[in-house]
């Protein structure tokens, strides 16, 4: 690199990724990578063989966030490179891109975002991965959460006396990111949010753990709606694809409550189909064809609720309870769960580099003694890292 090309460049290295802005400062990028490795151990305790042992690295991404030409216009990418991470079980092709979307700012309080990106759907499901508490995503989230799709994104922020309101609205195409061709049934999806003790700091109602130690009680309450009609996937945006199109409607409720050091936060999911059960559709799941393979979408109702508190020296205790109840259709496909799970963190750099240990006892219908169920329990150790 000469002279000239140096000066014709800032880069920043920091742990907000690696900046680069040009001389002109028409265009600016962020850089950001990050990982989470992983050892996971899971143990059914009615005897049977069935103990799985998970080493791997869960996840591995690479992100560029920036603007072209004029802040009004930015961008963001975002790249997966390990197979959980890919969907391909379900599509059968690795599905690199998570997030490939253009936003235009017309003010400070309103944009509109175009592409593939996450759907302003629950909670959990919009915090990154990189920001929670525990390894992984509570159980009412995977079963119930709405991913990412491809579409037509409004956002709006404004305030009601000193109370900020967000609410965003998505028309999108209803099959997630795996799709080649859109059918004719879409995904509409629309979320408010109220903030009545005002914003969190360094938006840490999208962070989990009061890493900032909120000096005043900060408090989110959130509802949403997602419709997505005539769906050929099982989960709607997730899931196998089917023969025969079905409409899932979500509901969802959360609330975020940070003070001092103490977190807490809870959601309410629940999906509605008329006919949940369903056949996989082999054009496009590859099956051999020897029999039509019978699949089915969740329905039913969950609760999730988490608590943490932060110790000196970045120390963190977390508990989680999780509930979910499937529907009458489908209670002989599907059990009620309960999960117990406690959670131990060291924030080494905030969430950007953190070590965690898990671990969680599953219930199914309700046998906490484990009389006629295959309760189980588990751990979990994780070292995320990134920038």
């Amino acid at each position: 690199m000469n002279a000239q090309e140096r000066d014709d460049r800032a880069t920043i290295l920091n742990f907000k990724g690696i900046q680069y802005t040009s001389k002109d400062s028409l265009f600016y990028t962020n850089f950001r990578f990050r990982m989470q490795n992983r050892l996971k151990f899971n143990n059914v305790l009615d005897g049977e063989s069935n103990n799985s042992l998970e080493a791997r690295i869960r996840r591995l991404r690479m992100r560029m966030d920036g603007y072209i030409y004029t802040p009004k216009i930015s961008y963001s990418v975002q790249l997966a490179f390990t197979r959980g991470d890919q969907d391909f079980d379900d599509s059968g092709v690795p599905n690199i891109i998570r997030d490939a979307v253009v936003f235009y700012n017309f003010s400070d309080d309103f944009y509109i975002s175009f592409g593939q990106n996450k759907l302003p759907g629950n909670r959990q499901r919009v915090t990154s991965s990189g920001s929670q508490q525990f390894a992984e995503r509570s159980l009412v989230n995977a079963n119930f959460n709405i991913d990412r799709d491809f579409g037509l994104t409004f956002h709006l922020n404004k305030k009601i006396a000193h109370m900020p309101i967000h609410a965003k609205a998505a028309i999108s195409t209803g099959e997630g990111r795996a799709v080649n061709t859109t059918d004719d049934g879409l995904a509409y999806t629309g979320r408010l949010e109220f903030l009545p003790l005002g914003e969190f700091t360094n938006d840490g109602d999208y962070s989990e753990g009061d890493l900032e130690r909120e000096k005043k009680p900060k408090l989110s309450l959130g509802l949403g709606y997602s419709y997505n009609d005539r769906t050929t996937r099982v989960n709607g945006q997730t899931g196998k694809f089917v023969v025969n199109p079905f409409t899932l409607k979500t509901s969802f409720a959360d609330a975020m409550f940070k003070y001092a050091g103490f977190a807490y936060q809870a959601e309410y999911m629940r999906r509605d189909v008329d006919n949940p059960f369903n056949t996989v559709d082999d054009q496009f799941n590859q099956n051999d064809g020897s029999e039509p393979e019978e699949v089915h979408a969740f329905k039913g109702w969950g609760i999730n609720q988490q608590a943490s508190y932060i110790l000196h020296g970045g120390y963190e205790l977390a508990g989680r309870y999780t509930y979910v109840k499937p529907h009458e259709q489908i209670r002989n496909v599907e059990s009620q769960i309960d999960v117990v799970e406690l959670g131990f963190t060291k924030y080494i750099k905030a969430h950007r580099l953190k070590v965690q240990l898990n671990g969680n006892y599953t219930v199914k219908n309700g046998d906490f003694g484990n009389s006629h169920s295959k309760n189980a329990w588990g751990g979990t150790f994780q070292i995320e890292l990134g920038i």
